[in-house]
């Protein structure tokens, strides 16, 4: 029998090395930038899965890959071995999760690099805030589009790409048969009892499809960026994420996550997962907060601080 600690084990789940159900072996989740492996990681990964583990490699929800069958004497060598080839063991804990984009680089409806977007993130917030504890987990998703394959307003802070167009009505011929009509995949767009192409701007998700596609140019790309979608939640209960005003462009993004985990540092109760906090404070609180630079200025005090506890304690 394997002999540990309760507290061992838990410091090893933090590590990414978690236990299964008989409490001998382990599962190693292993983690790279964005849910990519160059073809020289998946080869450490499968060395590892032979020489540490059992063979087998699983893969997860969140783009890593998890090697079963792993002894607790072969812990420290399996990590080496994988950060000698630049992945990371981990993707637990009261942290920054691994974060996961879409395959909207190469996907024909994607607005943006979403891979290259997600390493970004990924170095700046799972790698450089790694050690920062938050209230409960939090997940970053990257949708290349409005398609939301990876459901990025189930997560904490849902990041989805949008492409505005820009409709002169002027510009309209009033063609028999409308070809941007045609093109709208959410029916946003039809012709008026005159044949003038009309634009909901309630029901266009911002998709473009129907960019470039009017015969006459009465549509161009008025700004290509992110929506952002806060406190999303799947597990035993669920929060669909409220989506911000606004489309941002990529920094703004990146001060935006920053500026949402110091809040949810500053003012989340330990346990309470991200959404709830965004609930309790206020949707429209927390996005003014968001939009200001004043929880810059307390950035060393929060990363400082202690957590709070339910009934004023602190941790």
């Amino acid at each position: 029998m394997l002999n540990i600690t309760a507290e061992e084990r838990k410091a090893l789940k933090g590590r990414g090395i978690v236990s299964t159900k008989n409490n001998e072996i382990f599962i190693a989740r292993v983690v790279s930038p964005a849910g990519i492996f160059s073809q020289e990681q998946i080869q450490a990964v499968t060395d590892a899965a032979r020489k540490y583990g059992n063979g087998s490699v699983a893969m997860t929800t969140r783009l890593t890959v998890e090697i079963q069958g792993v002894t607790y004497e072969n812990v420290e060598a399996l990590i080496a071995d994988m950060e000698a080839v630049g992945l990371a063991v981990g993707g637990t804990g009261s942290v920054v999760r691994p974060v996961v984009p879409c395959k909207g680089t190469v996907c024909v409806h994607g607005l943006a690099d979403t891979q290259k977007f997600g390493e970004r993130i990924f170095r700046e917030f799972y790698l450089s805030w790694h050690t920062v504890k938050l209230p409960h987990k939090f997940k970053i998703g990257i949708g290349g589009c409005p398609n939301n394959c990876v459901k990025p307003g189930l997560h904490d802070f849902g990041i989805i790409g949008q492409s505005v167009p820009d409709y002169d009505p002027d510009m309209c011929n009033g063609c028999k048969k409308c070809s941007v009509v045609g093109k709208c995949p959410v029916h946003a767009a039809y012709q008026d009892d005159t044949g003038t192409l009309v634009i909901d701007e309630e029901k266009c998700t911002n998709c473009g499809k129907c960019v470039g596609a009017c015969n006459f140019d009465s549509i161009e790309e008025k700004k290509r960026g992110y929506m952002i979608t806060l406190g999303g939640i799947w597990g035993k209960t669920q929060r669909l994420g409220t989506p911000m005003p606004g489309v941002y462009s990529e920094d703004e993004v990146m001060k935006l996550i920053e500026k949402a985990l110091l809040i949810y540092r500053e003012q989340g109760i330990t346990g309470e997962r991200f959404g709830r906090t965004v609930d309790r404070i206020g949707f429209d609180n927390f996005v003014a907060q968001m939009l200001s630079d004043e929880i810059l200025e307390r950035k060393q005090a929060i990363l400082e601080a202690k957590l709070h506890l339910v009934g004023g304690a602190t941790c």
